[in-house]
């Protein structure tokens, strides 16, 4: 016998009342769209479990792409057996032999939840722990801390025996809570910010700005990179790469310079709400920390806020760099963000901008430029890449 099923395990989704079918069916469909390279497998939904069938189809490689999966809370390889005291035995035991198990101490954790079993869960681990020590030498039972712990479950369908868990990324599936626009620069703090906000069930489609000739190539095709990275988790992602040029250099000649990097913060957040508003998104993500630079203090948040009554969305508002710099390195976005080319964030900064800006001081100097036709002409003039991280493609169109 050898193992030929993975057993998923959900976490928050258990606490879902009438509507779990819905957080059930969105993780089903994630899984099976990223196992789609492995024909020979088959899925089974439960209340409370996943179930693949791995007809043949190498458990190693699956197991890779299970652990980047939102919604697992964890997983483990399983041996399927019939609900019959000699058939959980010989399947205990084939489970056991397949382990490297010499010297080596073990459990066994039984849970019957078909309780029309023969046997409850204590006298299923004497039986089945007894016929492990009478077939297998040099081992010995630790119930404590054993190195073994195998698990065994016993259905009215079936009997599933497993012996370790994989750890899985938890959170609620992506696109059980709604869409929103992520605005992506090309530092460490909003993909960090994007993935957590995935994790709390969110599709996500990215705002960009670019401002050539002042930002590269280089810079835009770091923010592509990033954005494909997301992928791992998210699946498709919309990247829109506005052309942020003219505002910019608008802005550097019409406010005064303490002030030109509050108003930058205002218009990209004006840009990404109109496009918000076309893609049919409720909310905005950012990667916002308290306090890390001069446009994220609360008097410099309260007056960039103040052009929209939408919901901005701050997974890291409390969190500091090392911590994000580490979360960084998890999903892998750090390697492309260190990259050192400059965005529109950068290039403009001012040598003393303000930390604690005036919202009457800042609308005074913003009314004397008609910002509202170059934001139209922005938003219009934006290219949108279709982000694949199955095909590794990109498909380009236009509002």
């Amino acid at each position: 016998m050898e193992y030929d099923h993975i057993l998923i395990r959900f976490g928050e989704i258990t606490t879902k009342g009438r509507n779990r079918n819905l957080f059930i069916n969105k993780l089903s469909t994630q899984i099976q769209r990223k196992l789609t390279k492995y024909q020979g497998l088959t899925f089974e939904k439960t209340r409370d479990r996943i179930y693949i069938k791995l007809n043949g189809e190498p458990h190693e490689e699956i197991v890779e792409v299970l652990k980047n999966i939102i919604g697992i809370q964890s997983f483990s390889l399983a041996l399927k057996v019939i609900s019959e005291i000699e058939h959980i035995k010989e399947g205990v035991l084939a489970a056991f032999k397949q382990l490297e198990h010499k010297g080596k101490s073990f459990k066994i954790s039984a849970r019957r939840s078909d309780k029309s079993f023969s046997l409850d869960s204590n006298q299923l681990n004497y039986e089945l722990g007894s016929h492990i020590l009478k077939n297998i030498q040099e081992i010995h039972v630790d119930v404590h801390n054993p190195d073994i712990n195998m698990r065994v479950e016993v259905r009215k369908e079936a009997t599933y025996i497993t012996f370790k868990d994989e750890k899985g990324l938890g959170g609620l599936p992506v696109g059980s809570s709604g869409k929103a626009m992520l605005m992506l620069s090309g530092g460490l703090d909003s993909p960090v910010a994007g993935f957590l906000a995935m994790k709390r069930g969110l599709t996500l489609e990215a705002v960009h700005f670019h401002s050539p000739p002042y930002t590269s190539e280089r810079a835009r095709q770091k923010v592509i990179d990033l954005a494909q990275q997301l992928t791992d988790f998210s699946g498709t992602i919309k990247l829109h790469i506005v052309p942020f040029t003219e505002i910019q250099t608008t802005i550097q000649r019409q406010i005064p310079e303490n002030y030109t990097l509050i108003s930058t913060r205002r218009m990209m957040l004006r840009i990404t709400d109109e496009i918000r508003r076309r893609r049919n998104a409720l909310a905005i993500v950012t990667g916002e920390s308290l306090g890390q630079v001069a446009s994220q203090t609360l008097e410099s948040m309260h007056v960039i806020n103040n052009v929209t009554n939408t919901p901005i969305i701050r997974p890291l508002v409390t969190v500091d760099k090392f911590h994000i710099i580490d979360m960084a390195k998890k999903i892998n976005t750090h390697d492309i963000s260190i990259q050192p080319f400059e965005d529109c964030c950068t290039i403009f900064t001012p040598a003393a901008p303000k930390t604690r800006p005036r919202l009457e001081k800042v609308t005074h100097y913003e009314s004397y430029t008609n910002f509202e036709s170059l934001i139209e002409k922005a938003v219009n003039e934006t290219e949108i890449l279709t982000l694949d991280g199955t095909k590794k493609e990109e498909i380009k169109d236009l509002f």
